[in-house]
């Protein structure tokens, strides 16, 4: 597998380069040279095929001999050892519930993906370095980076995450864990914590001092598992003889919906992507006017959507090779503010007994705006980004009542936290991560 830099389309490097730099030079993002098609056999019986048979399929055709096909059969089925179900709400309507792992996540996909890749290509390196992954998360990245290193032998985390914009099972997954994995907390927005992350990477004396790498949605090594649930919902639908399908995907740095199109890149039939935001709508906003005004991120009720500048849309719009046209095509975005955003809960809740977190339910509005003016035969999947359990200040009384608390949430619960705390200064980071080194 060969990338390029979404700035410089000559550059050349290996998918292990990709993998450990995180971030080219240029700043910009890596993306492969080419895009392999799946053959219309496999998409065609997608249904025949679990979970992990899709996932190494589709691992397989993007990432090519860089591992070799054994190897990256058990790096599969280690990683993606747990279910990714679609639950028919209505004949039309279901969700695809991402939070079956251990962070009860979605991004439990990427990250263990990522952790056991780079675990693999560090195995035979002699670099007696510490692999040294920075991450700024908005709520649930952390929780699901911690635990995808969780005990990785030769990796170090650490993880930047705001001040008071994190839920408390969050903060809990991000401090509690111990061992290798270190938090900041920054009295800041989520876009300080990814602006501190991104100012290491291209720092010339920490990447001598450190062997830095990312584990934000930046990494391509998170990028690919994404679209393992994507095919494997397509999978799911074939086995109730649907063929046509609109996902609306809650969306705020971008990496969770780019992945679906890079899956529909390489050849997964959807007739629409729907991109939903809360209140830092600067995609919504271009796409109507054509503008791209990045602004400051507000806090909302869905926090891991609170994303003023989404790193991941450069990728976007390069899938489409810039022409924002052809992109409308495929994308429809919305944009909902918290009230919204609790009726969409109280909708699921009050309709099919179903309790969704904010994420989700900012999807299920958005797909339901969606049908409204598009008629036919298709159904809509929306996407479920976390448990509820982990946002228990959304909800009311009955619906906390009604939510089953999952076994590692508790034995958090009994765990010291350990946390530092810093402003959005650079210098003081770089001068933290100076005298930790050890």
């Amino acid at each position: 597998m060969k990338l390029y830099s979404t700035n410089n389309k000559s550059l050349n490097v290996s998918f292990k380069e990709a993998v450990f730099n995180s971030l080219p030079a240029d700043k910009g993002l890596y993306m492969p040279s080419v895009i392999p098609t799946m053959p219309a056999d496999f998409i065609n019986n997608l249904d025949k095929y679990t979970l992990a048979e899709i996932a190494f399929e589709v691992a397989k055709r993007l990432i090519g001999e860089d591992i070799p096909s054994s190897d990256l059969k058990m790096i599969v089925e280690e990683a993606i050892n747990f279910e990714a179900p679609v639950l028919f709400l209505t004949d039309r309507t279901a969700v695809l519930e991402l939070f079956h792992g251990p962070s009860l996540a979605f991004k439990d996909f990427g990250a263990r993906f990522m952790s056991r890749v780079m675990a693999y290509l560090s195995k035979n390196e002699n670099n007696s370095k510490l692999l040294d992954v920075l991450v700024a998360t908005s709520g649930d990245t952390g929780g699901a980076v911690a635990l995808g290193f969780l005990g990785v032998e030769g990796t170090r985390v650490t993880i930047l995450y705001p001040k008071g914009k994190v839920s408390p099972i969050q903060e809990q997954q991000l401090t509690r864990n111990g061992q290798n994995i270190r938090a900041i907390e920054i009295d800041g927005t989520f876009d300080d914590c990814q602006a501190l992350v991104k100012e290491a990477f291209n720092d010339q004396e920490l990447n001598k001092t450190f062997r830095l790498t990312s584990a934000n949605s930046i990494n391509i090594a998170r990028l690919i598992p994404q679209t393992f649930y994507y095919f494997n919902a397509y999978a799911q639908l074939l086995k109730r003889g649907i063929r046509e399908v609109v996902f609306a995907v809650p969306s705020g740095n971008f990496g969770y919906i780019g992945a679906g199109l890079l899956a529909y890149k390489m050849g997964l039939p959807v007739k629409q992507f729907l991109a939903a935001t809360n209140v830092n709508d600067t995609v919504p906003r271009f796409l109507n006017s054509g503008t791209y005004e990045p602004k400051p991120s507000v806090q909302t009720l869905s926090n891991a959507m609170d994303v003023g500048n989404p790193s991941n849309w450069v990728r976007i719009m390069d899938l489409f090779g810039s022409d924002t046209n052809l992109l409308k095509e495929k994308v429809t975005s919305y944009s909902y503010t918290d009230e919204d955003t609790r009726k969409g809960i109280d909708m699921l809740y009050n309709q099919y007994s179903y309790i969704a977190c904010p994420h989700t339910a900012i999807a299920h509005l958005a797909a339901e705006a969606y049908k409204t003016g598009h008629a036919g035969e298709y159904s809509t999947v929306f996407l479920s980004t976390a448990h509820p359990c982990k946002f228990p200040d959304v909800f009311s009384y009955e619906k906390i009542a009604a939510i089953s608390i999952p076994e590692q949430v508790k034995e958090l619960e009994n765990k010291p936290s350990k946390k530092d705390l810093l402003g959005t200064s650079y210098p003081a980071f770089k001068a933290w991560l100076l005298s930790n080194k050890l």
